[in-house]
């Protein structure tokens, strides 16, 4: 008949494993210590990737997280089309596809910019040097811009070429001053005088423009104008290309179909075309995201396998020196379930400390680099229920081994062990 393992006597078992533990306390702690130090780095790792997401995510927001650009394909090598010039898009296209209704669509706007990067702009005897591009009255919410001061293009503006202009906070600063509403004001770009009529709320792309993925453009030194507008002042006639918003982000990739289908019977199938989507960055970045997180986190665990080592080495030297208090206890009528428990129940204790005070460590540590980056740093709490099951783990598999080795020690065995 099989004994039953009464609450009391686990409650013995509790009190003699942390007796146990006690009475070799430089050992524990140093084993403690492996864990701590290893769940400490995981937590990190989880926490920094996380702020690292975030951060990465934000400034995709500021390109529209729907949105999708057409333009013509420039590289086509078919011997067999005949080289055209032109950016395969033009005025009369827009409107098609406008007047289409694109199920996949909700938003569309032409986008066209100048030979030159930048245009020198004037207000009064203040000079600035501003990335001009001409668009249309849906840009701004496609783009997910916002603005600071004023208002956005209207439809008329852009039927009506009026010569209005928004401007990038780097524009304002440099022409107006940074706390100046400059709405309402004149100002000339290359000859010409326009009235702006907005001011765009700063964005952040300075990760995405330590990596070279930020499109090219300061999203704060930005001028605006209406596309219509522009193509007078430079005599352009086409569209660069054509900047689009899906109505959701599964959408996205028909979206650019359809639009592509449009320009393509419009031309007689003259120009190929290229696309893009948010969509597709936003997937490729998860992708590399979760990569990066999977190789830290092996790379932290590498310090929990070493501590893992050091509970198994702690317990075994432990087996050793209790060998004759193991056969004593199995004399007097404790069984092998009985030990094993108890040898099983100290490293469990030793992992489990350790995971605590790791999580602390990893939690201080996740604050204390976001007060000194000022990047939002928070704990990954679904890390931390990882964490602490990875460490309880790590107790159970460090202490089997020589916890099943007490347990299978005979008492004469044991009595005899020098």
């Amino acid at each position: 008949m099989k004994k039953k393992l009464s609450p009391g006597f686990l409650l013995d078992i509790f009190f003699e494993s942390l007796l146990a533990l006690r009475d070799n306390r430089l050992r524990t702690i140093l084993s403690i210590l492996g864990i701590t130090v290893g769940i400490a780095a995981v937590m990190t790792v989880g926490t920094v990737s996380k702020g690292g997401h975030f951060i990465i995510f934000s400034e995709l927001e500021t390109f529209g997280l729907k949105s999708v650009w057409v333009y013509r394909d420039q590289a086509d090598k078919d011997p067999h089309r005949a080289v055209r010039a032109g950016t395969g898009i033009e005025n009369a296209d827009y409107a098609a596809i406008r007047a289409a209704g694109c199920p996949a669509l909700r938003l569309l706007s032409p986008v066209v910019y100048g030979r030159r990067d930048k245009m020198l702009v004037r207000y009064g005897n203040k000079y600035g040097n501003g990335q001009i591009n001409g668009v249309g009255a849906d840009y701004l919410e496609i783009n997910n811009d916002t603005l600071m001061y004023g208002r956005s293009f209207r439809e008329e503006d852009i039927s009506r070429n009026r010569q209005v202009a928004i401007i990038g906070t780097d524009v304002q600063r440099d022409l107006f001053g940074p706390l100046s509403n400059p709405v309402g004001r004149d100002i000339r770009i290359g000859e010409r005088k326009f009235t702006v009529i907005g001011v765009l709320a700063a964005k952040s792309r300075d990760f995405l423009a330590s990596i070279g993925s930020s499109g090219g453009q300061d999203a704060n030194n930005r001028l605006l104008v209406p596309y219509t507008v522009f193509q007078q002042m430079t005599g352009f006639k086409d569209i660069n290309f054509l900047q689009a918003e899906a109505i959701s982000l599964p959408d996205a990739d028909t979206a650019v179909s359809q639009i592509i289908r449009i320009l393509k019977r419009h031309h007689s199938d003259r120009f190929t075309y290229k696309s893009g989507t948010m969509a597709q960055y936003i997937r490729t970045t998860e992708n590399i995201l979760k990569w990066v997180t999977f190789i830290g986190v092996v790379a932290a665990s590498v310090s929990l396998f070493v501590g893992g080592m050091g509970i198994m080495n702690i317990m075994s030297t432990s087996v050793l020196e209790r060998t004759r208090e193991i056969g004593l206890r199995k004399a007097l009528g404790a069984s092998r379930k009985e030990i094993l428990i108890q040898f099983l129940l100290e490293a469990i204790l030793i992992s489990f400390i350790g995971g605590i005070l790791g999580l602390i460590l990893g939690i201080l540590a996740g604050y204390s680099l976001a007060f000194f980056s000022h990047i939002p740093l928070e704990p990954s709490w679904p890390m931390v229920l990882v964490s602490m099951a990875v460490s309880i783990g790590v107790g159970l598999l460090s202490g089997y081994y020589p916890a099943h080795h007490a347990a299978g020690l005979k008492p004469v065995e044991a009595f005899r062990f020098e």
